[in-house]
């Protein structure tokens, strides 16, 4: 391991591996650390991207395809069903394969990566940033560098070192909690949606198929709505698979909060979950993070040949990221924070005339144009969502 690097990246998932990519393509030396002993390994997400997205960033690879998706099914409070017609195609991931190969590819540009490397503090000289402090297998390392990227998850430790406000407010965490469930029976080109206060106040669950009878069965509540446990709430729901068995269980937490209005610093960026990019809505956030770490990424390794690693030559991410996919993030949590207020009664009947329309009628544009008879303060960012 040297004692210097152009620049070090601190994280090892989608976000921060497509930020070593791009940084290293850029001819800037990179190192990427991992604290976990595997990359993409616990598992602490439902691993569902769209094709549409996916294909802009990388050559998507057979081995990371657990099961295509054709379908979404939306269940209400009072047991209806909504399949939603749609001509987007989707996959659920294989996590480990995919975010190993994200990060391999990041070492085949000439990205160095260590996993169990645990950053522990930054090093600064008069204020300034000048690299981290790490434990890596026992040892204790110093380490220099000229750029931070941190891509380190919720509530980023890295990000607060630096001086950012990286914390979110208890209204805008999700805690999940996830099994991959075997055998369960649901048809495995569709991925189902349960939206109900009694079952996920302040969210709503999963089902994502992986194929071979075995799925993904999750789901992310609102610490603003309950006090119960997700697992509570996940077992409760499980009592409708009576003969599953959990082959991996998860908990964690996802950001679905504005974005950080602050993400670079003098020589340092933050991306992904840890800059909050999960979108506030669904809290997916594998896309937004590849998206900001590519961006971060480029922008860090240019700044490298041109010498200048200030705030404002690295404040491009975040202008360019904002125009991509930043104040989407921004809509979508305007129309989160009315959705997720919805009563039981309420969404029975959007389910119920959602339903009353013939099938080819039975869209996702369909249910939020009668949602917006219910809560007609949703139809401005509706259109502007929809319309730019």
């Amino acid at each position: 391991m040297n004692d210097y690097y152009d620049i070090i990246i601190v994280g090892a998932g989608p976000a921060g591996s497509m930020a070593a990519q791009y940084a290293a393509r850029e001819g800037a030396s990179v190192a990427l650390f991992e604290r976990d002993r595997r990359v993409g390994s616990p598992v602490r997400c439902a691993e569902g991207v769209s094709h549409k997205s996916l294909e802009t960033l990388v050559e998507i690879k057979s081995s990371w395809i657990a099961q295509e998706i054709t379908g979404a099914v939306f269940h209400s409070p009072h047991g209806k069903t909504v399949k939603i017609n749609t001509d987007q195609i989707g996959y659920v991931l294989h996590r480990e394969i995919f975010d190993h190969d994200l990060a391999q590819m990041a070492v085949a540009q000439g990205a160095h990566l260590y996993t169990r490397a645990n950053v522990t503090g930054l090093i600064k000289e008069n204020g300034k940033i000048k690299g981290i402090t790490l434990d890596h297998r026992g040892e204790t390392f110093d380490i220099k560098c000229k750029i931070i990227i941190a891509a380190d998850g919720v509530e980023s430790r890295v990000g607060r070192w630096a001086g950012i406000k990286t914390r979110t407010a208890m209204k805008d965490i999700e805690t999940c909690a996830q099994i991959t469930a075997s055998p369960i029976d649901v048809a495995p080109t569709d991925i189902h949606f349960y939206f109900s206060r009694d079952l996920a106040p302040g969210g709503y669950i999963w089902i994502f198929p992986k194929g071979n009878r075995v799925a993904n069965v999750g789901l992310g509540i609102s610490g603003e709505y309950t006090e119960k446990s997700p697992m509570e709430y996940l077992d409760q729901f499980l009592t409708k698979f009576p003969n599953v068995s959990a082959l991996t269980t998860t908990i964690g937490s996802v950001p679905c909060s504005l974005p950080l209005e602050k993400v670079v610093a003098d020589g340092f960026m933050i991306v992904g979950d840890a800059a909050h990019h999960a979108n506030p809505m669904t809290g997916g956030g594998i896309i937004n993070g590849m998206i900001g770490g590519k961006i971060a990424g480029e922008i860090a390794g240019k700044s490298i040949k041109e010498n200048d690693r200030s705030e404002r030559r690295l404040s491009e991410y975040s202008k360019t990221f904002n125009k991509i996919e930043g104040n989407k993030l921004k809509k979508f949590y305007r129309i989160k924070k009315v959705i997720y207020k919805f009563s039981d009664q309420e969404l029975n009947q959007i389910a119920d005339r959602v339903l009353e329309m013939p099938p080819e009628k039975q869209t996702l544009i369909n249910i939020f144009r009668i949602a917006l008879v219910k809560k007609p303060t949703l139809v401005l960012d509706v259109i502007k969502l929809f319309t730019t």
